[in-house]
């Protein structure tokens, strides 16, 4: 029998629009939504995003930072290694490689991953004290990133 793991991995990634959401040069990451939320919410290891329930349930009605040009997604996965599977997977790679289109050059940390309990959901405001943490921190066992990853609290 195998146990389920006392710890989950959350991830944070924001992006800054260059257009409004509802402009002609975003029009092709807005089309790509529903498939990539749907491409996710299939895929081995994931468990919860955020979905705001405007936009056909994906997350752009969230707001970070107060900053209404600032995108957010968030979600909760079994471990790194589903996570990263997802982002470089068939699905999400052709979005991935067009970012630059859609979105400015981070300056700054952008993407911050944690662990939390199984079963928790963490919020907006959680996930903002996260990225701060890896801002003014670098990779911490509170914060961290893919490239620079620390284990699970009971691992």
């Amino acid at each position: 029998m195998t146990t389920e793991p006392a710890h989950q991995l959350a991830q944070i990634n924001i992006a800054r629009m260059l257009a409004p959401l509802d402009s002609p040069q975003l029009a092709d990451f807005v089309a790509a939504l529903e498939p990539l939320n749907a491409a996710a919410d299939r895929a081995e290891g994931f468990v919860w995003r955020l979905a705001d329930g405007e936009y056909g349930g994906n997350a752009t009605g969230s707001r970070i930072y107060g900053d209404d040009w600032l995108l957010v997604n968030m979600s909760v996965w079994r471990d790194p290694g589903t996570l990263e599977a997802y982002v470089y997977s068939p699905e999400h790679r052709p979005v991935l490689k067009r970012r630059r289109e859609w979105f400015e050059r981070p300056a700054e940390a952008m993407t911050a991953l944690w662990w939390v309990p199984a079963g928790h959901r963490p919020t907006v405001a959680e996930a903002e004290a996260r990225l701060d943490l890896l801002r003014a921190k670098g990779p911490t066992a509170d914060a961290f990133t893919l490239k620079e990853r620390f284990p699970a609290p009971d691992a």
